[in-house]
């Protein structure tokens, strides 16, 4: 598996607030060996969701842009459990939905939601969706998540909800207009359908996915204890500042990586 490097540094936070922490080199060579990252990366991520708990039937999909054809991305397979995905599972879609590489259909949603966010988003690498408990339950809500805790905060000022709802996601139109409204956010609440997030890399896509599911899980618990306290200016401006962080974000990502590949090291092949 290729690994970003870190350089020296240690994990501290200094007087200011700010995190001192490894930084996590991009993973340098040819578009060859960058792709390679981006699926061995892609296929661990679903291993991850798995883990969590975060598959649903045929739902949900993570989609990581090709770094060579910037119009096309990886997908997962149509009816593929999320446990066994391996990085040869993974196929390669154009713009026009057609499968380039792969030897199985896509979900069609994944298409239309996907696309239209990478089309719209050159910024955007790798875009993760499905459809979790937690992250269902609070859809229903029709509302965004509070900062009440520190990790709720990475989404403070950059989340948004989705305030419609027409069943599965199967038309061009329905994926632009999430991704008209999602706008340069990082996430976003589908009402009564479920969460989405995306990053520069899959790494960060994932994990804010995880941080996102937990977030709503968090909230849906303080909500039926009592009235949580919402924080401060100040302290969203801090705890945003440190848990938004992307390279935070993908040493995050990495621990659970590890455990998927010494457990499970056919996602590799």
């Amino acid at each position: 598996m290729s690994v970003s490097t870190e350089s020296a540094g240690a994990a501290d936070q200094d007087s200011t607030g700010e995190l001192d922490i490894p930084q996590l080199s991009d993973v340098k060579g040819s578009v060859e060996s960058e792709r390679r990252h981006r699926k061995e990366q892609l296929a661990i991520a679903f291993r991850v969701f798995a883990r969590y708990g975060f598959d649903e039937g045929i739902a949900g999909h993570i989609t990581a842009r090709d770094p060579e054809f910037p119009d096309r991305f990886w997908v997962n397979p149509y009816a593929v459990h999320f446990s066994k995905i391996r990085v040869s599972d993974l196929l390669l879609i154009d713009e026009h939905g057609q499968v380039i590489e792969g030897e199985r259909r896509t979900n069609k949603a994944a298409f239309w939601i996907h696309s239209s966010i990478h089309h719209a988003r050159p910024d955007v690498v790798a875009v993760a969706h499905a459809h979790t408990i937690h992250g269902r339950a609070f859809a229903s809500l029709n509302k965004l998540l509070d900062p009440i805790v520190q990790e709720s905060c990475a989404f403070a000022g950059d989340h948004v909800l989705f305030d419609e709802y027409k069943g599965l996601v199967l038309e061009k139109a329905e994926g632009e207009r999430i991704a008209g409204r999602l706008g340069d956010s990082r996430a976003a609440i589908l009402r009564h359908h479920g969460l989405l997030t995306v990053g520069r890399s899959v790494e960060e896509a994932a994990w804010w996915f995880v941080t996102m599911d937990r977030a709503c899980q968090m909230q849906l618990l303080a909500d039926a204890a009592g009235k949580p306290r919402i924080m401060s200016d100040e302290e969203v401006t801090l705890a945003h500042r440190q848990f938004s962080n992307g390279n935070m974000a993908r040493h995050n990502f990495n621990l659970l990586a590890g455990l998927v590949v010494d457990e499970e090291p056919d996602v590799l092949q």
